[in-house]
């Protein structure tokens, strides 16, 4: 499912942070007094009455940029207008519109992307009074809100959720299907990858229109197993700022992994796995989704016996932190390797759905607490009576125990290497919760 996308825009000082950190109730965006502060471009996931959507607080429009100015206007206002499904104008109620105030409203007109008007720092009536001087920006009643205070909030959230579209579900058609993200950072190989995996011969490939601005679905078919490849490969329009890019990639993988069933990520062999590869990869585990890490460009490698040994103990203490993460390394200039990363997938995916006997858990349970007990807290004794197994997708597993809050967290890594040492998930983000008996 693709959540809606909500854009804060507007020129600098004007209280875009302090007005997407109301919206959030938290300090995400840095907030002060000098303009330009928000250089990168914050998002989180908003929720209000019911309602989820991405919140974008862009970087302020420069209005003393001389002849970067147009540039200016045009890049922060089309990269808004360009992703996201409703944008929100915020102006100055204090200072009135500008120049640069119109040139944003004449863009946002000609895009007829849905659009609020907000006139912040409404702090009184009497500073209300004046903010219909906002009319001539031609985006209709400017609203009135105090990000600082939170005047109005709740009125302007309510209104953003009522213009909001539904989210986007997953398409009927690919019911049944495993929907596979392909994700990393720019220029590690993910367009050819894509083309090989989906040009290769034993693939039959039914090519139908993207359901969303951001990705396009591919469904084809691998010995018998349908499958969705969600391709977050390149951006449709190419946009010069290599900030803007790097974001809206980052922004665009964060879809693409929150609606996928598995995900592979992929990383370049001939850099090693960057800090960005991490990144990515603590984000899929951290929304709990299965993943298979593939390893491209290793024909410039597996030549160098030596690097290779380098690069796989390395990689193997590395995935520790990472679901034990199944790795493929392949070739997408050659094809070496690509087709073998499905039935990785398909393995990675049936994990994710497999459920352990109780009665198999309950002898893990013994036994892993013979090897190690839980170690005493606070001058009380810990007892792990019973275990279980309560969902699936992801595998999650109930300890039943007479000190659930006082559970050392060095303790819960151990029972979670040794679930993993017993029954395998690996590439599978597994859950431990405890309960009171």
């Amino acid at each position: 499912m693709r959540l809606p996308t909500v854009a804060i825009v507007g020129r600098p000082n004007v209280g875009k942070s302090s007005l997407f950190n109301r919206f959030l109730r938290k300090n995400l965006a840095v907030v002060d007094e000098q303009p330009g502060v928000t250089r990168d471009r914050n998002y989180a996931v908003c929720e209000w009455s019911g309602a989820s959507f991405y919140l974008i607080d862009t970087g302020g429009i420069v209005p003393n940029a001389s002849d970067l100015m147009e540039k200016a206007i045009t890049d922060q206002t089309d990269f808004a207008i360009h992703e996201s499904d409703l944008v929100i104008f915020v102006v100055d109620a204090r200072v009135g519109a500008d120049e640069v105030d119109l040139r944003v409203a004449r863009s946002l007109n000609r895009s007829g992307k849905p659009c609020l008007l907000v006139a912040n720092k409404s702090d009184n009536e009497q500073i209300e009074m004046e903010i219909y001087d906002f009319l001539k920006l031609g985006l209709g009643d400017p609203i009135p809100v105090a990000a600082t205070v939170g005047r109005n909030i709740g009125e302007l959230l309510d209104k953003i959720v009522s213009m909001l579209p539904e989210p986007e579900a997953v398409d009927v058609a690919s019911e049944g299907s495993i929907r596979v993200a392909l994700v990393g950072r720019p220029n590690v190989g993910k367009s050819s990858f894509i083309n090989k995996l989906v040009g290769s011969e034993r693939l039959l490939v039914t090519p139908i229109a993207g359901t969303t601005r951001d990705a396009v679905d591919t469904p084809f078919e691998f010995e018998g197993q349908h499958f969705v490849l969600i391709d977050t490969a390149g951006l449709r329009r190419k946009y010069k700022v290599h900030e803007n890019i790097e974001f809206y990639t980052n922004l665009r993988a964060d879809r693409a992994i929150e609606s996928c069933d598995v995900a592979v990520v992929l990383i370049d062999a001939t850099e090693g796995v960057s800090v960005q590869d991490q990144r990515i990869m603590a984000k899929v585990i951290s929304v709990r989704r299965p993943a298979v890490l593939a390893v491209n460009k290793w024909d410039l490698v597996e030549k160098d016996q030596k690097a290779v040994e380098e690069f796989g103990r390395s990689l193997k203490e590395l995935l520790k932190r990472f679901a034990r993460m199944p790795v493929v390394y392949v070739s997408a200039l050659t094809g070496k390797g690509v087709t073998k990363v499905l039935p990785v997938v398909r393995k990675v995916y049936a994990e994710n759905r497999r459920r352990v006997a109780t009665t198999d858990l309950n002898d893990f349970l013994q036994a892993a607490v013979a090897r190690k007990h839980p170690p005493a807290r606070q001058g009380k004794f810990i007892k792990l009576y019973y275990l279980t197994q309560s969902e699936i997708a992801p595998p999650t597993f109930v300890f039943f125990c007479n000190y659930p809050d006082l559970i050392d967290k060095t303790y819960i890594t151990y029972l979670n290497n040794q679930l993993r040492a017993s029954f395998g998930f690996d590439g599978v983000p597994i859950r431990l919760k405890f309960k009171k008996k």
